[in-house]
């Protein structure tokens, strides 16, 4: 099971994932980053903090946004990840196509850097 919820701030949103990641629940995160994209924001700061599991769904999610983002100028950068996670991307190689970094702090001055 999983919660993703949006929130608003200026020019950025963030968004804060609990749980688990996989086929039935990707949809949420489909949701909340469609709502993101679309919105006049420039900035997308995705908290993978609680983000306990992520199957090849949820990471399909991630990167059927990528040229989106690209082709909108719109910046996001996932952060605070487990090891566990954050392996998961690695092996498929997406670290190098997402930015994730470790701090809200990083997150913030990584998506100013557009």
């Amino acid at each position: 099971m999983v919660d993703v919820r949006t929130d608003f701030e200026g020019d950025s949103c963030l968004i804060t994932i609990n749980g688990e990641v996989d086929a039935s629940s990707s949809i949420y995160l489909d949701e909340a980053l469609e709502k993101a994209v679309n919105a006049d924001v420039t900035k997308i700061l995705v908290d993978c903090q609680n983000l306990n599991y992520i199957s090849s769904a949820g990471l399909g999610v991630f990167m059927s946004y990528i040229q989106e983002l690209e082709a909108k100028n719109k910046k996001m950068v996932l952060y605070h990840m487990s090891a566990k996670v954050y392996k998961v991307f690695e092996i498929l190689g997406l670290h190098q196509l997402l930015t994730i970094v470790e701090t809200e702090e990083q997150a913030k001055t990584g998506a100013d850097e557009i």
